[in-house]
C-alpha cells in the first residue's frame, strides 16, 4: 500500500485510489488494510482478514529496529524514497515510529466494525507470536487425505 500511496517527496500519488481499485479487482491479492480511502475498497472484496494484534512492545520494537536498519543502510523503500533522518522523529508527528505508536489503538475497533458490517467475512485475530506461528503452520499443512506431487 505504501508503494501505491507515496510518490516523489512522500507526496500522495494521484492514481492511488484507482490503483487500489485495480488491485482489489484482481483474482488474488494480499495487502495491509490501511489508508482511509483504501479500506472500504479492500474490505468489500476481501475473502479473509488476518489481524495481527501483536503486543504493543513487540510492534514498537519491530518498527524501531526496522526503521534504524533502513536509515543505517539507506534502503530504498519504494518510488525512490528512503527513511528520513532519525532526528525527524522529534519534529514530524507522522514519523513512522510516532505514527505506529499513535495509531495502535485504532486498528482493533476498525476490525470489529468490519466484522459487524460483514459478518460472513472470516477474520483471523492473532494476538501473539505463538498464535501466528500456529496459524501459519495450519496453512502449510496438507489437507487430510491429500498428497503432494512427491506422492
Amino acid at each position: 500500500m505504501d508503494g501505491l500511496y507515496h510518490g516523489a517527496n512522500w507526496e500522495p500519488r494521484p492514481t492511488f485510489r484507482d490503483d487500489v481499485i485495480a488491485l482489489a479487482a484482481s483474482d488474488e491479492w494480499v495487502t495491509e488494510w490501511q489508508y482511509t480511502v483504501a479500506r472500504p475498497l479492500l474490505a468489500e472484496r476481501a475473502d479473509l482478514l488476518v489481524f495481527l494484534d501483536l503486543p504493543r512492545w513487540l510492534v514498537t520494537w519491530r518498527v524501531i529496529r526496522r526503521t534504524l536498519r533502513r536509515v543505517r543502510h539507506r534502503t530504498e523503500l519504494w518510488n525512490g524514497l528512503r527513511e528520513p533522518p532519525l532526528r525527524t522523529i522529534l519534529t514530524d508527528p507522522d514519523h513512522i515510529i510516532r505514527w505506529a505508536i499513535r495509531t495502535r489503538r485504532e486498528h482493533a475497533p476498525r476490525v470489529r466494525a468490519l466484522a459487524a458490517q460483514r459478518p460472513e467475512l472470516p477474520i483471523v485475530w492473532l494476538s501473539s507470536r505463538r498464535a501466528l506461528k500456529r496459524w501459519i503452520g495450519t496453512l502449510a499443512a496438507p489437507a487430510p487425505g491429500s498428497f503432494d506431487s512427491e506422492g
